[in-house]
């Protein structure tokens, strides 16, 4: 599945946003996640964001690719 991301046509009708096309439960899980990185970031108060998040994103593809591998084992 690709990632659709938002479109700002956002809709609460049925199980999927209609601007999307991904469920209300993703964009709920995706929303939480946001909310927590900001807080880390706002704990933290670094003064190279985007160092924490392109590192966070590389740490994070670098295990589902891991992942996959075993999966596939």
């Amino acid at each position: 599945m690709k990632f659709s991301p938002c479109t700002n046509n956002c809709t609460k009708d049925g199980t999927h946003c209609q601007g999307c096309g991904r469920s209300h439960l993703e964009i709920q899980s995706m929303s939480a996640i946001g909310v927590q990185l900001l807080n880390h970031l706002l704990k933290y108060d670094y003064d190279d964001p985007e160092v924490f998040l392109e590192t966070l994103s590389n740490k994070a593809l670098l295990r589902l690719q891991k992942q996959r591998e075993n999966k596939c084992e």
